[in-house]
């Protein structure tokens, strides 16, 4: 239910996905749905919970083949940059841009991003080897995740994947020169 959860809000939007849709997609009783998901904020904020918790275990476990050395933190930022790519992004920008006028579903929404974003900067901290004692760190790192979902909300509208590998291959440098003091 939650990956067909995800789907819909990927490819119609907040206004056009219901839990009843939501169920028939699945393969499983409106009865059944209902039982699971009283409400349909609950079942599409659960759907993004989980694919999110699923895109940072992945990203964990790529972290393992990133290179050691100068080209670490351009291969970091260019996986950060990919965890805001593709159908999972998609189906959260259509959450966050529907909680941004409805009160009750931005009081699901909230706590969701509040604790994915808290996980995705400790993520990153780790994945960089950063040290947040050192000033400008803390901000450098919540500027590459920044920037990150910045690029998947622009490669939603076009694909701008040369634009995207100069981007990073700068912002990287720069992020280099913070994490190691020049």
């Amino acid at each position: 239910m939650l990956d067909a959860a995800v789907g819909c809000l990927a490819e119609i939007g907040w206004a056009g996905s219901t839990v009843d849709l939501v169920a028939e997609r699945a393969g499983v009783s409106r009865d059944a749905a209902r039982h699971h998901f009283p409400t349909r904020e609950a079942l599409f904020t659960a759907a993004v919970l989980h694919v999110s918790e699923s895109r940072m275990a992945e990203t964990r476990r790529r972290a393992a083949k990133l290179p050691r050395g100068p080209a670490r933190t351009e291969a970091v930022v260019r996986m950060l940059v990919e965890t805001y790519q593709g159908t999972e992004f998609a189906a959260a920008v259509q959450l966050w841009a529907a909680a941004a006028n409805d009160p009750a579903l931005r009081s699901h929404v909230l706590p969701l991003e509040e604790r994915m974003d808290r996980e995705a900067h400790r993520a990153a901290l780790e994945l960089l080897d950063a040290d947040e004692s050192v000033p400008g760190v803390r901000e450098s790192v919540q500027a590459t995740l920044d920037l990150a979902r910045g690029m998947g909300l622009a490669g939603l509208l076009a694909d701008d994947r040369a634009r995207r590998g100069r981007v990073i291959a700068q912002w990287a440098r720069t992020l280099d020169g913070v994490l190691t003091g020049r």
